[in-house]
C-alpha cells in the first residue's frame, strides 16, 4: 500500500488548486527501472481510465494500472523542499538498496 505524507497532500491539493485542476486526480505511472528500483512519473487526469485502479485521497485520488499499484508497495509519497534537489513531490520505497553507479543515495 502506497502511503502520503500531510504534506505531500497538501502540495497535490494546492497543485491542482493552482493549475484549475479542482476536481481532478494525479496519475501514477511507471516511468522505467533505475538501478535503485522502478522509477515514476505524475501528471494530472481527470478521471480513471478503463482498467485503472483509484487511490482515494483527502481532497483527490490517485489512478494507476495494476502494475504500477504493484510497484508502489510499499512507497510513500513525500513532498521535499531541498536547495539541492528543488521543491515538488518524490516516491521513495524505504525497501530501497542505494546503489554504486549513484552514490549509493538512491531511492
Amino acid at each position: 500500500m502506497v502511503t502520503i505524507t500531510a504534506d505531500a497532500e497538501k502540495f497535490i491539493t494546492d497543485l491542482l488548486a493552482k493549475n484549475n485542476k479542482t476536481g481532478y486526480g494525479i496519475k501514477i505511472y511507471l516511468a522505467g527501472m533505475a538501478c535503485s528500483g522502478p522509477q515514476f512519473g505524475m501528471s494530472f487526469q481527470e478521471k480513471a481510465a478503463e482498467g485503472e485502479e483509484i487511490l482515494k485521497q483527502n481532497g483527490f485520488d490517485f489512478f494507476c494500472d495494476a502494475e504500477t499499484k504493484e510497484a508502489l508497495d510499499p512507497c510513500v509519497i513525500e513532498f521535499v523542499d531541498d536547495p539541492n534537489f528543488g521543491t515538488g513531490l518524490t516516491i521513495r520505497d524505504p525497501n530501497a538498496k542505494g546503489c554504486a553507479s549513484c552514490g549509493g543515495g538512491c531511492h
